[in-house]
């Protein structure tokens, strides 16, 4: 993911000399030609504007800058994952997430780097890392993206609170008891404009698991204990410029309205099928 090779491959894609592009550009021709061999990395004018070019021209940017980031793979134990850092990780690996997360505090992995980089796309000192977790003598708990998934993550969100005391909360309080590693769909904001709908008392909870089901947003590793943190190790890092971080938060932008759209007709389709959030909390009792 190096500005230099993705500012000769927007200059490559319009079929332009070094001459020509700094024309378009607004810049002497020596200034791309530093930037093609990493001397000079270009401001953050500069970078919007080569953002405007690939942006208009239609160069797809995304595909190429991330080709060379090691894949999400599985090797025995080892699987490869992607974590995004609005500031960077300092020191020791720790399960130290805010407190009310998907499933509470820990240290959050994805199987897909698009996710992670359009979550942190938007901050300026953004990291994306790639890391290997070793599952090796680690107490795993998979949780599928069903209602036991959305009840879980409306536990550890602080949203069962009006269950406190029935066996409903029981069973979500103690789900991830002596856990390692939490394995178990990721939820954005995508999904929690569905989630939302359903604590609301808006959508069933037919309608909320084939929302859930179609946008297929990737499964994360969450690291709980201490122990499974010692068992991380960063392989590859990348700090986001300001080029890569504009084309993120596009790429995040279009996702969402796709997700809200899609989640909304769905939710439609199924508005007279399943149980509501106030009838599950009362069968739990």
């Amino acid at each position: 993911m190096k500005l230099s090779r993705i500012i000769k491959y927007i200059r490559e894609s319009l079929g332009i000399s070094q001459e020509e592009f700094a024309v378009k550009i607004g810049v002497e021709r020596l200034a791309v030609v530093r930037w093609e061999n990493e001397k000079v990395t270009p401001n953050k004018m500069a970078q919007n504007k080569l953002y405007e070019i690939a942006k208009e021209s239609k160069t797809n940017i995304y595909d190429f800058m991330v080709k060379d980031l090691p894949e999400h793979k599985v090797i025995g134990n080892t699987i490869t994952l992607y974590h995004g850092s609005k500031s960077g990780v300092e020191g020791d690996i720790r399960p130290a997430s805010r407190e009310r997360c998907d499933f509470g505090q820990g240290f959050y992995m994805g199987t897909q780097v698009q996710q992670p980089l359009t979550l942190i796309c938007t901050n300026p000192e953004a990291v994306l890392y790639v890391v290997e977790l070793d599952l090796t003598g680690l107490k795993v708990v998979e949780i599928p993206t069903d209602i036991d998934w959305a009840l879980l993550v409306a536990y550890c969100r602080g949203r069962l609170e009006q269950a406190k005391g029935t066996r409903l909360y029981e069973k979500y309080s103690t789900m991830l008891a002596d856990c390692d590693i939490a394995v178990g769909g990721i939820a954005n904001d995508r999904m929690f404009f569905v989630l939302d709908r359903f604590f609301e008392g808006t959508i069933t909870d037919k309608g909320l698991v084939e929302s859930l089901s179609a946008l297929q947003l990737g499964v994360q590793y969450v690291a709980i204990s201490q122990k499974a943190c010692n068992q991380i190790k960063i392989v590859h890092q990348v700090k986001l410029p300001e080029l890569v971080r504009l084309c993120l938060d596009d790429i995040s932008e279009i996702n969402r309205q796709y997700g809200l759209s899609t989640a909304n007709e769905i939710c439609k389709n199924y508005r007279r099928e399943g149980r509501f959030f106030d009838e599950i909390l009362k069968e739990g009792k």
